[in-house]
């Protein structure tokens, strides 16, 4: 791959900069380049790319992958809100997958698969650490990352997008924002408001509503794949979400607990379906002390 095709950007801040609160998760914040656009995949004559967020002067950095939401039919790698994290050392990389007006499940997790494997493979070319890599994704995306977690390996959803299919697309920390995760309940659960969003969203992306496909909807459901060594998991969830209900985020963690796995649920109080509080200072605060506990080994 010729680097010199992209773009290439060194962003500094300082504290209390253009990020405002979120500059507190590193006392000196840490200046990053961006590298935009490098391909990751072709796919049905489509071109998958990302966007990479690399800390300058931190060696081998852990990776973190943030997957867009957008209701699986809309959204782009160029809305990456966790650039606190950047400032704080970890590299960051922002993923494009097919859309579902382009292409109904699972076309979205074989890319975002094959999006891991692209990062693990390019480790060593740009410097970060990806023995461990996190997954995070909001709304679409958090359904996307719980999914993509708790399938590691799994035979179904590992596609054969890209030209690394001989890495694995393991991951070993999820955090997943207000993301749906059991699409034969999610309509039940629904407000009118939410209905007339999702009703639309899941008939795009499965071909009609879960239940005329129950095997489809199930399969794409991260509750029906929780086993016991799945990856430590975060969830943030508003408890006046209209279009995803917070019991998605109750079942799922429901069933991290019957497993015993690491599982934290994070309520984020009056807060509807995505905002500013899922990425104060507070909530990037404990996504930074989950990651640096799963990735770097740290303890709070």
């Amino acid at each position: 791959m010729d680097r010199r095709r992209f773009c290439e950007q060194s962003l500094l801040f300082a504290a209390g900069s253009l990020l405002g609160p979120a500059a507190a998760l590193a006392q000196t914040p840490v200046p990053y380049r961006i590298v935009r656009d490098i391909e990751y995949a072709r796919v049905d004559g489509l071109v998958q790319r990302l966007d990479l967020y690399l800390p300058a002067d931190v060696s081998r950095p852990p990776l973190v992958v943030w997957i867009h939401g957008g209701a699986w039919r809309s959204g782009s790698k160029n809305k990456m809100p966790l650039t606190g994290l950047v400032e704080a050392g970890y590299a960051l990389a922002s993923l494009d997958y097919r859309l579902s007006p382009v292409a109904k499940f699972p076309a979205q997790i074989h890319d975002c698969k094959a999006g891991i494997r692209f990062l693990r493979a390019h480790a060593e070319q740009y410097g970060y650490n990806a023995q461990r890599i996190g997954i995070a994704g909001s709304s679409a995306g958090g359904h996307l990352v719980a999914l993509l977690g708790v399938t590691n390996g799994h035979p179904d959803l590992e596609g054969n997008v890209g030209e690394h299919l001989d890495v694995s697309s393991d991951v070993q920390a999820i955090v997943d924002y207000y993301g749906p995760t059991n699409f034969m309940t999610i309509l039940k659960q629904s407000t009118p408001h939410g209905l007339g969003v999702r009703v639309p969203a899941l008939k795009l992306l499965l071909g009609g509503r879960p239940e005329d496909f129950p095997a489809l909807a199930k399969l794409a459901s991260p509750v029906f794949h929780v086993d016991a060594q799945d990856p430590p998991l975060l969830m943030l969830h508003g408890d006046q979400d209209p279009q995803v209900p917070i019991n998605q985020s109750h079942e799922l963690h429901a069933r991290y607990k019957t497993q015993k796995l690491d599982v934290q649920f994070e309520v984020v109080h009056d807060a509807a379906h995505g905002g500013k509080a899922f990425y104060d200072e507070q909530r990037l605060g404990l996504v930074k002390t989950f990651l640096d506990r799963h990735l770097r080994g740290e303890t709070p």
